[in-house]
């Protein structure tokens, strides 16, 4: 676990973790071949750490929308919430699910201009919605959804996709947590 993980916390020791969260951090260090910082900056709070790592898998594994979708919300969110730590490790994501090494920086720039189908836009047009201005998200914004082609579960899981991950960017930025090396070059070669 790198000590540097976030710049306003102290990175918990490992050995000083519960068995659990060990387990969890060596099963995504084994995994991902580098102990993602979130993890080590999550380690702070473990019971914290528990609920925030369920809610994500729930999100990212029991979803109607195909990981790419997730992934694109995160960075387009996190894109417009200026989250370091998410545009970069969530970027890495959607290079990979997407198989697209370009796709991560433009959603990070502008969203919009990014090369995505227009059903997906109309998904990222929400997903921003609800982050910039949740109090304006009516009806209106459901029904395009819908009009788009996304099931009732699938605009459900945008919802709670973009809900989770404007929490997860607030934490992120309000630890200064820092992304791995690792992530920034993920996914941009064909030989990842």
């Amino acid at each position: 676990m790198n000590d540097d993980a976030m710049a306003r916390f102290p990175v918990p020791d490992r050995a000083d973790l519960p068995d659990d969260l060990r387990e969890r951090i060596d099963a995504e260090t084994e995994r991902a071949g580098f102990t993602p910082n979130v993890f080590a900056a999550l380690a702070y709070a473990p019971d914290q750490f528990r609920a925030f790592v369920d809610y994500h898998d729930a999100l990212v594994e029991g979803t109607a929308l195909d990981r790419a979708e997730v992934e694109m919300i995160v960075v387009a969110v996190s894109g417009v919430n200026h989250c370091y730590y998410c545009n970069v490790a969530h970027g890495a994501l959607v290079r990979l699910y997407a198989d697209d090494p370009t796709l991560a920086d433009q959603l990070v720039a502008n969203y919009r201009t990014a090369d995505v189908s227009d059903e997906r836009l109309v998904m990222l047009d929400v997903a921003v919605k609800l982050t910039e201005r949740p109090a304006e998200v009516t009806q209106d914004d459901l029904d395009a959804l819908a009009q788009a082609g996304y099931s009732e579960r699938e605009i459900w899981d945008i919802g709670a996709v973009t809900a989770f991950f404007n929490l997860s960017n607030r934490l992120a930025s309000f630890a200064d947590m820092r992304p791995n090396d690792e992530f920034h070059t993920l996914g941009r070669s064909t030989d990842d």
